[in-house]
């Protein structure tokens, strides 16, 4: 890789970059674990895939969840559900998710693509649409579903040594998944799956321009 592991030169080509995604790729908790996919029906979903543009270099937002939800309580994750009736397509579904959970407005996002499909274990298909959000906005969050809302520098996700592969047992079973601990963050499974994506489409762009 370049110097430059901010990410900040290549956001002008994440259109162009995003638009070389093999269109019907499926990742997700099987890359790691083949035996773990899921065996009911799956459900359409998105999320949008918060990238900021900041003087210091892009920015990620993500939400923790709050502790009572029912599923995935407390845990770190980009804004988005499941697709609805009144959603046009998946862009639509990521950009109204968000704006429900955070109380990002539409007008502040560009959507600039989206990553591979992602299949997570608990049955959901997701489309992550990453768009591209330009300051000043304000956040209102939605206090029964996000306890916090925060950034985390792209750049820190593009260092190889943030990215990691742990494991834990579940019913007997090791399963692996990735995750990038930040501070005192935890930032794993679905969430760190498709970041991975992510920085492989721009990694794959740094390697072109070296």
């Amino acid at each position: 890789m370049t110097s430059d592991r901010s990410g900040a030169r290549f956001l002008e080509r994440l259109p162009e970059l995003l638009s070389a995604v093999p269109r019907g790729r499926v990742r997700g908790d099987h890359d790691l674990n083949p035996d773990m996919a899921p065996s009911r029906p799956l459900r359409p979903a998105a999320v949008l895939v918060p990238l900021v543009e900041r003087p210091a270099g892009p920015t990620l937002i993500f939400t923790q969840r709050t502790a009572h939800l029912a599923a995935h309580a407390g845990q770190i994750s980009f804004p988005g559900g499941g697709l609805e009736e009144c959603d046009a397509d998946e862009a639509a579904c990521a950009l109204r998710e968000t704006r429900e959970e955070i109380g990002l407005e539409d007008r502040h996002v560009r959507v600039l693509g989206r990553l591979d499909t992602y299949v997570t274990r608990t049955g959901f298909e997701v489309a992550p649409v990453v768009g591209l959000v330009r300051p000043p906005f304000e956040l209102a969050p939605d206090p029964f579903e996000v306890a916090e809302v925060f950034e985390v520098p792209l750049s820190f996700f593009l260092d190889p040594a943030s990215r990691l592969r742990h494991s834990r047992t579940v019913q007997g079973t090791e399963r692996f998944f990735y995750a990038f601990p930040y501070g005192e963050r935890y930032i794993w499974g679905a969430t760190a799956g498709m970041l991975v994506n992510l920085c492989d489409v721009l990694n794959e762009a740094c390697s072109e321009a070296s």
